[in-house]
C-alpha cells in the first residue's frame, strides 16, 4: 500500500515478516548494539539548544566502539525542517559513513519541528534504507528492531497497532531480543510524570499493548526511547524500559527519579550512550557517560552495568 502526501510516496510496512534484513549478520552470531539519542544537530554557533563540543566527542566515540548498529532514539537534527541540520548532522558524523555503520532513526519531535511535511521529507531523504516507511523493522540476527512512529496513531483500528501486533505475534524464530525504538518515553521519572504529564496517552496505549503481547513470547523486550535529556532504566512486567537522551541536547536534571528508576546516581550532566553487547540469548549492557563534560580532554566512564536474558 502506498500513501502519496507531504510531495512523497509513503509506503507501508509488510505486515509479516522485516522490513529490512541484514543478510550479513546471521543467526547465532554475536553483535554490539548502541542506543543513544537526542543530539539536536545544529550550527555549532547555538550553544544554548545543544552542546556541540559534547554532541561531536560522543559522535566520536560511537565510531571508536565500532557496533553492528546504532538505535538512534529522535531528535537527530534541531529542526528537521532546515536542510543545513540535516547537512550539519552529515558533517559530524563523517566517521559513521566511513566505516558504513547501519543508523536506525525513529522520528522525535525535533524531526518535525517548525513544519512537520518539510521535516518528514528531509528525514525519509536522509535515511533511505527506510524507503519511504515511517515506521518498519529490522531483523539482525537473534535481535529484531522495531520502530514506532510516534506521529501515527497506535489506537484499536489503527494500521500501526495491527501492524506491531502481527509482527509480534510473526517473529522470526532465532529472535531472542525485541528492541523497540520510540522517541517518547512509556515508563519514565516521578518528575517528569507531575510536571510535563509523561508519559501521554498514545504511550501509555502503547506499553498496556506491549506488556500484553510479552507473555505470548519468550524474546526479551527492550524499549529504547528518549525526550528526556537524561538517562534512566525500568523493569515493569518483563519488559525493560531505557531512556538514552544524552546524545548532546541541552541536559535535563533530574531531581526526582521515583522508586523504580534503576539509575540511582545523582551527578549531572548525564551525556551518555548504552552498548548492548549481545552473545546468543545474553546482553551485557553498559551506560557510558561523559565524566567531567567541562575536562580538557573529556573521557567516558562506566555509568552502570546490567544483564538482560532472553528465555530459552
Amino acid at each position: 500500500m502506498v500513501e502519496r502526501t507531504l510531495g512523497i510516496e509513503l509506503n507501508q510496512p509488510p505486515m509479516t515478516g522485516p522490513t529490512i534484513a541484514v543478510q550479513s549478520i546471521k543467526p547465532g552470531q554475536p553483535l554490539k548494539v548502541i542506543g543513544y539519542g537526542d543530539t539536536r544537530f545544529t550550527t555549532r554557533r547555538n550553544i544554548k539548544d545543544t552542546n556541540p563540543r559534547m554532541r561531536q566527542f560522543l559522535v566520536d566515540q560511537i565510531a571508536a566502539e565500532a557496533p553492528d548498529a546504532l538505535f538512534e532514539t529522535g531528535d537527530l537534527p534541531r529542526m528537521g525542517a532546515n536542510p543545513a541540520d540535516w547537512a550539519e548532522f552529515r558533517a559530524e558524523t563523517a566517521a559513521w559513513r566511513k566505516q558504513s555503520l547501519r543508523v536506525f532513526p525513529t522520528i522525535g519531535n525535533h524531526e518535525v519541528y517548525n513544519n512537520f511535511d518539510a521535516g518528514i521529507r528531509n528525514y525519509l531523504a536522509e535515511f533511505p534504507v527506510l524507503n519511504n516507511c515511517r515506521y518498519y523493522s529490522v531483523l539482525m540476527g537473534n535481535v529484531y528492531l522495531i520502530s514506532i512512529d510516534e506521529y501515527t496513531s497506535i489506537r484499536d483500528g489503527a494500521r500501526q497497532r495491527a501492524w506491531l501486533i502481527s509482527q509480534l505475534e510473526h517473529l522470526p524464530g532465532q529472535v531472542d531480543f525485541v528492541f523497540f525504538l520510540d522517541h517518547m518515553p512509556l515508563v519514565n521519572d516521578l518528575q517528569s510524570e507531575v510536571a510535563v504529564g509523561l508519559p501521554e496517552a498514545q504511550e501509555t496505549a502503547l506499553r498496556l499493548l506491549l506488556e500484553g503481547e510479552k507473555t505470548k513470547t519468550r524474546a526479551k523486550f527492550v524499549f529504547l526511547s528518549g525526550h528526556i535529556h537524561n538517562y534512566e532504566r525500568f523493569e515493569r512486567n518483563g519488559i525493560s524500559y531505557i531512556i538514552t537522551g544524552g546524545g548532546g541536547a541541552k541536559p535535563y536534571p533530574i531531581f526526582v527519579r521515583g522508586s523504580e528508576d534503576l539509575y540511582r546516581d545523582t551527578r549531572f550532566p548525564v551525556f551518555n550512550y548504552v552498548v548492548f553487547a549481545v552473545h546468543g540469548p545474553h546482553i551485557d549492557a553498559t551506560m557510558y557517560r561523559v565524566a567531567d563534560p567541562s575536562a580538557a580532554s573529556p573521557k567516558m566512564e562506566v555509568g552502570e552495568r546490567f544483564t538482560l536474558d532472553a528465555r530459552r
